[in-house]
């Protein structure tokens, strides 16, 4: 069963995941970017699975937690340590290893997460490394499977040609294509995320999102104010499409 908090927000399409990283086991970094998402007015975080940072990351802000990671073993010990939902996925750290994650091997991960966790929020990225209609294959195959939530990313796969306005648009390409396609074949919220900016966050509700994860946008600052900022332009950005929503 999905977060109450989050099924509103999923609701009304406003769903704001602010990622602080998979691999990033910085408190001090990772207690920034927290505290600017409570601050600028996201819905939830999501860290790493690491018991002493759920923890942390517990005391300092109100906002739900969820815990990425591609061992199940792992986010089972997250669920222990005070999350509230788990993710398999946020895989973009991976790739530049030369790590792949093909389809059998996330919908093996999935069910074995579902059968370790019955009863937990289960959100899945589909890699898009996938041809797009292998990828909505596999978002129904995983929702068959258990899964509460589709993530869908591929900002690291895009390289803009142009700046400004038009080179986020690029970036955005593949997740607001995955996000159009696998949001059509499943009936549970569809995660936008990857790439995604203030310009490009309207275009994931569009395209048939429930929400969108942002990670890089806020993470590359320096400056809470500027990472303050930064998530409130995003809120600001969804607020601007109707619950109705416009879809593509």
């Amino acid at each position: 069963m999905i977060h109450s908090q989050l099924q509103k927000a999923f609701a009304q399409k406003q769903a704001l995941k602010v990622i602080s990283g998979l691999n990033n086991f910085d408190t001090e970094r990772v207690t920034a970017v927290v505290k600017a998402a409570e601050a600028g007015g996201a819905t939830f975080v999501d860290i790493a699975a690491d018991a002493n940072l759920i923890r942390h990351v517990r005391q300092i802000v109100n906002l739900p937690i969820c815990v990425s990671a591609v061992e199940p073993e792992l986010l089972v010990s997250a669920i222990e340590a005070g999350a509230d939902l788990v993710e398999i996925g946020n895989f973009d750290s991976f790739y530049a290893q030369g790590r792949r994650f093909e389809a059998p091997e996330v919908l093996a991960l999935t069910q074995k997460t579902r059968s370790l966790l019955t009863n937990a929020t289960l959100s899945v990225t589909v890699p898009h490394i996938l041809p797009l209609d292998e990828q909505v294959q596999l978002a129904q195959a995983l929702v068959e499977a258990g899964a509460d939530i589709i993530q869908t990313e591929g900002g690291t796969s895009s390289n803009p040609t142009h700046p400004g306005i038009l080179g986020a648009i690029e970036k955005a390409a593949p997740t607001l294509a995955a996000a159009h396609s696998i949001s059509r074949a499943v009936s549970v919220p569809v995660l936008c995320a990857s790439g995604l900016s203030s310009v490009t966050a309207p275009m994931a509700i569009a395209s048939g999102a429930s929400g969108i994860g942002v990670g890089s946008a806020i993470n590359k600052l320096n400056d809470e104010v500027a990472m303050v900022a930064t998530v409130r332009s995003l809120v600001e950005a969804l607020a601007t499409v109707s619950v109705a929503g416009v879809r593509i």
